[in-house]
C-alpha cells in the first residue's frame, strides 16, 4: 500500500490519543465530567420566575434547605439540583402536560463546519437550565455531540451504546431504553455515538438497493422508537451526519421540529439553499413512498455571527430578506468564549467562571439566552402554553 496512504491510519491513531490527553486534561482520569457551576439566589429567582423573597421564605419555612455555606460563611450558590428541587417545591417546572407531544427536534444542516453539534450541545444545556427533561441523540458517527458531553467516543463508547443495534439490518435491541446515558446534567440525558454507527449507512443503503422495503422499515423505526422513549422527557435533540445519508433521511422523518443552523457568509447561505431544495425533494419522496414528514415548526438559526464583520451583516441581510419570518430574529454571536469552553470540552453554561473577561462571558451567556430562547418559545406554543415570565415582567409584576 502506498506509504502515504498508510499514514491515513497512523495520523487517526495519533489524533485518537490526542483526544484522550485532552479528555484527561479537561477533567480528572477514569472520572466523569462533573458540574460545578452554581447560580446566585438573585439568578435562581429570575429562571424560577419568582422573587428572591419567595425563595427566602421557602428556605425560612423548611420546603427549601438552604445551600450550605462555605468555610468563610458564604453561600456559594445553588447547583442544577437544587434548582430542580426548587421548581418542584415551588411549583414553577415549565414541564409539559401529559397530553403534549414532546418536541424532537432535528438540528440539520448538510453544510458542515456550521456549528450544528454546538447548537444541539447549548441549546440542550439551555432547556436543562430553565428546567425540562432532556434527551440528547448524537446520530452522527463523527460523535462530536458525544464528546462535548464528556464522554471519548473512541475509547469509552461500544457500537452496542450507539443506535447501531437498533438501526441495523439484523437488530438486537426492540427499543431504545438500552442506549441512554447519565451525563453530568441531572435532567439531561444522551443516546451517543461513535465511529462505528456509520456501519448501519452502509447497511441500510445495501438493503435500499432491494426495493427500499428495509429501508422505509427503518425510517418507522427510529420514529417509533423515539416517540417511545420521549414519553419521558419534554424535548428530544437530534444531531444527524452532515450529509444526505440513511441516517439524516430517518431523523428528518423521526423530528417533528426542525432547527438549520447557518453561518453569515455566502458559501454557507447558498448551501444552505440547496439543503432545503434537496429536502423539498426528499420529503416530497418519501410522501410518495408513505413515509409522513411534518413539523410543528421549521426555523433556520444563524450562528457564528460576528456582529463587526460588515460581509456578516450584509449575508444576514441578504439571510432576513430571503427567509423571512422562518430565520429566528437572533443569530448566535461568533465568541470565543464559546471556543474556549469547546477546548475543554465544555458548554458556556457549564462554566463555573468566565474563561477570558467577566464583560465577553457576560455578553456571550446573554445572547446564548436570548437566541435559544427563541426555539423554547416554539416548543410552548406548541403545547398552547406562553413562554415563562423574564426577570422584568416578574420585577415589575
Amino acid at each position: 500500500m502506498n506509504s502515504e496512504v498508510e499514514r491515513i491510519a497512523e495520523l487517526a491513531q495519533s489524533g485518537e490519543r490526542m483526544i484522550e490527553r485532552l479528555r484527561r486534561q479537561a477533567f480528572l482520569p477514569e472520572s466523569r465530567k462533573e458540574l460545578t457551576m452554581r447560580f446566585g439566589i438573585a439568578e435562581a429567582a429570575a429562571l424560577l420566575g419568582c422573587s428572591t423573597n419567595r425563595i427566602r421564605m421557602a428556605e425560612d419555612d423548611g420546603r427549601l434547605p438552604p445551600p450550605p455555606a462555605t468555610d468563610n460563611g458564604r453561600r456559594p450558590g445553588y447547583s442544577v439540583e437544587d434548582l430542580l428541587n426548587m421548581r418542584t417545591v415551588l411549583g414553577a417546572s415549565p414541564a409539559r402536560s401529559p397530553l403534549d407531544t414532546p418536541a424532537i427536534i432535528a438540528v440539520q444542516n448538510f453544510k458542515g463546519g456550521v456549528g450544528k453539534s454546538t447548537v444541539t450541545t447549548h441549546l440542550a444545556h439551555y432547556f436543562a437550565v430553565q428546567g425540562y427533561r432532556v434527551l440528547v441523540v448524537d446520530c452522527d458517527s463523527q460523535a462530536t455531540t458525544t464528546t462535548l458531553f464528556g464522554f471519548n467516543p473512541h475509547f469509552n463508547i461500544e457500537r452496542e451504546q450507539t443506535l447501531y443495534p437498533y438501526l441495523s439490518i439484523d437488530p438486537t435491541q426492540t427499543d431504545l431504553l438500552y442506549a441512554v446515558q447519565k451525563t453530568p446534567w441531572p435532567n439531561v440525558d444522551l443516546i451517543p455515538s461513535n465511529l462505528e454507527l456509520f456501519d448501519v449507512e452502509y447497511e441500510l443503503a445495501a438493503a435500499g438497493s432491494d426495493g427500499g422495503s428495509v429501508l422505509a422499515s427503518r425510517f418507522r423505526k427510529l420514529k417509533q422508537g423515539l416517540q417511545d422513549l420521549a414519553r419521558n422527557y419534554d424535548v428530544v435533540i437530534l444531531d444527524p451526519p452532515p450529509a444526505l445519508g440513511t441516517i439524516s433521511l430517518a431523523v428528518m422523518q423521526a423530528a417533528n421540529s426542525l432547527i438549520v443552523p447557518l453561518a453569515a457568509t455566502t458559501p454557507d447561505f447558498c448551501s444552505t439553499v440547496q439543503f432545503l431544495s434537496m429536502m423539498d425533494q426528499v420529503t416530497r419522496q418519501l410522501g410518495e413512498a408513505g413515509i409522513v414528514v411534518d413539523y410543528a415548526f421549521v426555523r433556520l438559526l444563524c450562528s457564528k455571527f460576528a456582529s463587526n464583520d460588515p460581509s456578516h451583516a450584509m449575508v444576514r441581510q441578504i439571510m432576513e430578506q430571503t427567509f423571512g419570518p422562518a430565520l429566528l430574529p437572533v443569530p448566535i454571536l461568533d465568541s470565543a468564549e464559546i471556543s474556549h469552553a469547546a477546548l475543554r470540552m465544555m458548554t458556556v453554561y457549564e462554566l463555573e467562571r468566565p474563561i477570558g473577561t467577566a464583560r465577553t462571558h457576560k455578553r456571550c451567556r446573554s445572547n446564548l439566552d436570548d437566541a435559544l430562547g427563541q426555539v423554547e418559545v416554539l416548543v410552548r406554543k406548541g403545547w398552547g402554553i406562553a413562554a415563562p415570565a423574564s426577570e422584568r415582567e416578574v420585577i415589575n409584576a
